[in-house]
Order: C-alpha cells, then sequence, then structure tokens
C-alpha cells in the first residue's frame, strides 16, 4: 500500500513545491483538486486538458519526483437545484473525468451531490428520516434526481475508462455504504466509493463492516485516510448531528482529527488488514481537516503514523497451509 495526500493543505505551494516537499515525507502519491470545493490550486483543470504539451511537462515533473496521480479530486453538488451551479459543478466533474483518461490516472473522486426535497425547491435538502411521510415523499424524488443524473455520468466515465470514486458524505445524497451499492447498482460498475472512514465513525457504522460489505462487490475504488475522533460528554447532551462550528472545538460531539489521533493503530492496523482482505491494495490518501493542530504537523504525523501501521510488500505464499 502507498501513502498518498491530497493536496489542499500544500496550496500555498506550487505543484513542484508540493511534490518536493512529499517527496521529502515519503510519500509517493497524490490527489490533487481540479475543481469543487478541493479547488485546483496544484492541477487547473482547463490548462491541462486537451493540451498534450501541459501533459507531457506534468508528467515530467511527477518523474522528477517520483510520484503519481492517484486520482483527480472534483468534489461539488451536481444535483444541486440552482441550475447554474449544477451545471458548473457537472461540467467539472466531466472535464476531471476527460482530463483523468488523457492523464493515465484511473479514478475521480466526487460527492453523488443532493438536490432539494422538491421540484419547486432552492436549497438541498438531506433527508435523516422517512416520517412525517412528505420526508419520504422528498427522498424519493432525490433518488429520482439522482438516478436519472447519474445513469448518464457512470456511461461517461465508462467511455472514458474511468472509476468514480464517491466520498459517502453527510449532507449529500449518498452517505453510507447502502446508499453507496444502491447507486451502483442501479449505474455500472464505473461508480464505487472513495472510501473515507472519518464520515462513518460519527454515525455508528463500523469501518471494517463497511469496507466488508462493499469490498463484496469491487465496490472501494480509492482510499482517504482520515479520522474522526467522539468526544462523549458533548455527545450524550446533544447527540452526533451536531451544528456547532468546527472552529469550536471544545463544544463540539465530534472532530475531525489526523489519523491516530481519533483511533489507535491497532483499529487502522485491521483497517488496512481488511482493505487487503477484500482486494484493496492501492493509495491511502491523507485528507488533513485536524483543526487542532498545523496542516504541516498533522500531514507528518498522519505519515509516521501510516507508515506503522500500512503493508509495504505483497503478501506471499502461505507456505504454512
Amino acid at each position: 500500500m502507498e501513502i498518498g495526500l491530497h493536496t489542499p493543505p500544500l496550496a500555498n505551494e506550487s505543484l513542484e513545491g508540493a511534490l518536493a516537499y512529499c517527496n521529502e515525507q515519503g510519500v509517493t502519491a497524490i490527489e490533487p483538486g481540479v475543481g469543487g470545493f478541493p479547488g485546483q490550486d496544484h492541477l487547473p483543470r482547463t490548462e491541462y486538458l486537451d493540451d498534450a504539451d501541459a501533459q507531457a511537462d506534468l508528467e515530467d515533473v511527477l518523474d522528477t519526483y517520483e510520484t503519481r496521480i492517484s486520482a483527480l479530486a472534483v468534489h461539488n453538488n451536481p444535483l444541486h437545484p440552482d441550475e447554474q451551479r449544477a451545471d458548473r459543478a457537472s461540467t467539472e466533474l466531466r472535464e476531471a473525468i476527460q482530463l483523468a483518461a488523457q492523464l493515465d490516472v484511473s479514478t475521480v473522486t466526487c460527492f453523488s451531490g443532493l438536490p432539494a426535497g422538491g421540484p419547486n425547491d432552492d436549497v438541498p435538502n438531506w433527508i435523516t428520516a422517512p416520517w412525517p411521510t412528505e420526508h419520504a415523499d422528498a427522498l424519493e424524488y432525490q433518488w429520482g434526481r439522482a438516478l436519472e443524473y447519474w445513469n448518464e455520468l457512470a456511461a461517461f466515465a465508462a467511455d472514458h475508462g474511468v472509476d468514480v470514486g464517491i466520498e459517502m458524505h453527510p449532507n449529500m445524497l449518498v452517505y453510507e455504504p447502502h446508499g453507496l451499492l444502491r447507486l451502483r447498482e442501479a449505474t455500472n460498475e464505473r461508480i464505487g466509493a472513495n472510501f473515507d472512514p472519518s464520515h462513518l465513525y460519527w454515525q455508528g457504522i463500523s469501518i471494517t463492516d463497511a469496507i466488508r460489505l462493499l469490498g463484496e462487490d469491487d465496490a472501494i475504488k480509492h482510499v482517504h485516510a482520515k479520522d474522526t475522533r467522539i468526544y462523549e460528554p458533548q455527545a450524550r447532551e446533544k447527540g452526533v448531528l451536531d451544528t456547532t462550528a468546527y472552529d469550536d472545538e471544545a463544544n463540539r460531539s465530534w472532530l475531525f482529527r489526523s489519523v491516530g489521533y481519533g483511533h489507535d493503530e491497532t483499529h487502522w492496523k485491521d483497517i488496512v488488514s481488511t482493505l487487503r482482505m477484500v482486494g484493496y491494495d492501492d493509495v491511502l490518501s491523507i485528507e488533513h481537516e485536524d483543526s487542532l493542530t498545523s496542516s504541516r504537523e498533522g500531514l507528518e504525523k498522519a505519515i509516521e503514523f501510516l507508515e506503522r501501521v500500512r503493508f509495504g510488500t505483497d503478501p506471499e505464499d502461505a507456505y504454512w497451509t
């Protein structure tokens, strides 16, 4: 397994500066943003799309720093009820897929998106319960919108030979493994998960069980290394659906943490072992969103931690059997 890095925390660096830092730290893969919420500081999408010379220069600089691109990230909401916002997000996603194909990058990471609760609403609506019944009706409407969109998008991805790794994220329609599998079954095998455990922890989902469930369908396309810590005194008082600001750390029920600061080495060793059991042996892409430390310190502690828990070699024949 390789250690990778989702590069937005290094946005103040040039691409070459970010790659030099990764090389110094022993990171061999990057997941740069090419639009949407991650931005595109290191890989402006339209500057590379359909430009063979720019793509050759990119390949040269990646080779210089012994680094590859594990995925292109373009997290946004292509199902937004504002048509302009939805169209912009959809264009970003389609162009990211085109660029990935041209760069021989296997995966684009993104969100499923989230529609409004009905055709006359103008704000996305995350439905978390089926009652009162208008919420169940809204959810049915949302899935209708999503399947119409994603059937076309999945066909587009298949035409370009690119996998789409959807991050299961609250405030998006697909936020847990069963929703991801529902979307995959309704579209095609190019649709899968960018498996980020951080959003699953606070929902009470078992990470290794989720890996096994998705792995049964070969649905894990990419993995984020990102942790979460639940703070029980706050959670006991107000639960985990917490709208407290992320920078009001002392009063939140949970926080995103650097790997190792939410769960211990034994837990993360179980994660990498289960990933290997289901056939995923690729990149663990560090996503830093820990507000209790700086980006550099958080990244470096995560790298050091993952070096201890990842597998660095391929398995051999079980000679003892």
